[in-house]
Parts: C-alpha cells; structure tokens; sequence
C-alpha cells in the first residue's frame, strides 16, 4: 500500500470540522427558508455569534468591511473570538482593544503599534497564513472537502507559523502544501445591495465573499440599500450570494464606515488614520468609549460622525466615479 509522505509540518493550531460534521449542520440546523430575515445588528449579533465562536469576515476595513457588524460584536463585549482574516486592518485592532478575540489567523496583520503590542505581549496569538492561503481553505470548507492542496506556502517562513502539512506529491513527486478546510461558525459580510430574504450583490473588488458564506454555519449580511426581490429575479445573474446561504439582513448605510464601499461612498481618511495612530489602551479605550460603547446602534454611530462628512465621502465617490 502506498502512502503520501508527509516532509514538514506547520507549528500552528487549527480550527477544523469534519466535512461532514459541517455537512450535518448545513442539512439539519441551517434554515433554509425564503423567509423575511431583516433585523437590526442588535438582534443579528445577539441571536448568531456567540462567545468562543470562529468568526469571519469579507474582505477589509478600506473596502467594503462590516464594520457597523464589527461594532456591535464589540458593544455586546463578545468573548474568546477566533478571527479568520485575509486582510485584517481595523477590525481586528478594534477586537484585540475591547477583548473580544484571543487568536487570529491572518493573511496581513493591522495596521498600527496598538496591536503588534497586542501581539508581542502574547494577548492575542497570531498563526500565520497568506490572504491566498487562507481563501484556499475558505474554498474548500465551502466545496465540502477536507484539505486543499496548493503551492503558495512553500519556500516560505510562513508555512512553519501556519497549519499547513508539506506532503510529497504522489502524481509528481514534487512537495506540496496541503491546507486544512476552513468552516467558520459565523461570517459577516457587508454588501451593496440585499432583499429581505438574504439574496444580496456585492459591486467591485471583492475575494471570496461566496465561498465565504458557503463555508459557514451561520452567515449575517449588513447592506448598503434593501431592494425589492423582483430586481434579483430580473438580473439574477448579477445574484453573488444566494437567500438560503444567508441567516440574517441588516440594513445598514454606511456600514463600512469608516472604510468606503465602491459606488456608495469612499473612506475616510482622516478618521482611518486616527484609528491606526492608537498605540496604548488608554487612547484605545477612549475611542471605544466615544465611537462604540456610547452609541447604542449604527444610527446613533453615524449621527456622532455627521451627516456633512458623510456626504462629503458620497460626493468623493462620486468625483472619483466621474474620472473612470
């Protein structure tokens, strides 16, 4: 009998669950129903993550970030969160600042001294991965398979701070990296446009927002805009996530504030660099107490910000669309 020699092992811990377990969840707790799921952040956080869960996110705090989701985990003081980040930048600084997550699998690092503080201190443990590691094994959680072979990690430091297991190729012979399946507990996802039964369409740049929400139990959308479900039926092509993928609707304009969201509204930056300058709890802790704690949902949130800045950021979008 022949077997797969295994050349090197990555050193990090990893989330798993047996494709099948996931397939089990999907085929008896997963409401599938075309039913109405708008709700407010409140509600949607409240009811779908829980303390400890795995959390992911799409795509990142410049573009189209859940950011008014991120929020709220925050307000609510969810505990013991494992991020999974392609490209972690605000959210999980904000994470790490209020105590809501403890490990991180990241792709990029955020932004700032705040969290590489967090990070030297051992608050938060950081295993290692690519973006494009991390999206092959949202792949495959989402294609219902336990691994996923690629050659991205090898050759790389990264590898031996990952999970990754460095096998030789039984077709070629050659080594090859074999990834863990990634099956979040929970993803948050902002998009431009949802009806009420989840079916929702993401514009412009994006990197795995489909087979993010295929590769997780639960899923919660926030979105720019509602829109009527006939306006799916007439295009559904333009259809990137379907209802039954979807556990809960929120309406949130602005959601990705303070990062931007194409054809709606570019970031701010100003407000982003304050974000990245914090670098000890005390400024961390002050920001939290204006911009999250004391507001008691996303409505309140944007009053604090004003309605001048936010149309300033439309009409920058706008200007920008315009030289296209």
């Amino acid at each position: 009998m022949d077997f797969i020699e295994i050349i090197e092992r990555g050193e990090a811990e990893i989330h798993y669950i047996h494709p099948d377990d996931f397939r089990e969840y999907v085929r008896d707790k997963k409401n599938r129903e075309m039913k109405d799921k708008l709700m407010d952040e409140r509600e949607a956080v409240k009811k779908f993550v829980s303390n400890g869960d795995y959390l992911a996110y799409d795509f990142s705090s410049l573009t189209r970030g859940p950011q008014s989701l991120i929020r709220e985990i925050i307000r609510q003081r969810k505990k013991n969160l494992w991020v999974c980040a392609k490209f972690t930048l605000l959210e999980t600084v904000l994470l790490s600042g209020a105590g809501c997550v403890d490990k991180i699998d990241v792709g990029f690092l955020g932004f700032g001294p705040y969290i590489a503080r967090k990070v030297q201190n051992g608050e938060v443990k950081v295993y290692d991965w690519s973006n494009g590691s991390i999206t092959y094994r949202l792949v495959a959680g989402a294609m219902g398979i336990p691994f996923i072979a690629a050659r991205n990690l090898l050759g790389t430091d990264t590898l031996k701070h990952s999970g990754a297991v460095v096998v030789r190729c039984p077709f070629s012979n050659t080594p090859t990296a074999l990834m863990p399946a990634l099956n979040p507990d929970v993803a948050i996802i902002h998009v431009q446009e949802a009806d009420i039964y989840g079916n929702a369409r993401v514009y412009g740049p994006t990197v795995a927002t489909l087979e993010t929400a295929m590769a997780s139990k639960k899923v919660i959308i926030s979105a720019e805009r509602i829109v009527e479900t006939i306006e799916f039926r007439k295009n559904p092509l333009m259809t990137t996530l379907p209802y039954y993928l979807v556990d809960a609707v929120v309406h949130a304009p602005f959601g990705a504030y303070p990062g931007g969201t194409q054809g709606y509204y570019e970031m701010d930056s100003e407000h982003y660099l304050m974000l990245t300058s914090i670098a000890d709890d005390n400024a961390m802790q002050k920001y939290l107490e204006e911009y999250v704690y004391s507001v008691d949902n996303h409505e309140e949130f944007l009053a604090k910000i004003g309605m001048d800045k936010l149309k300033q950021l439309i009409r920058k979008a706008e200007i920008l669309e315009g030289y296209r």
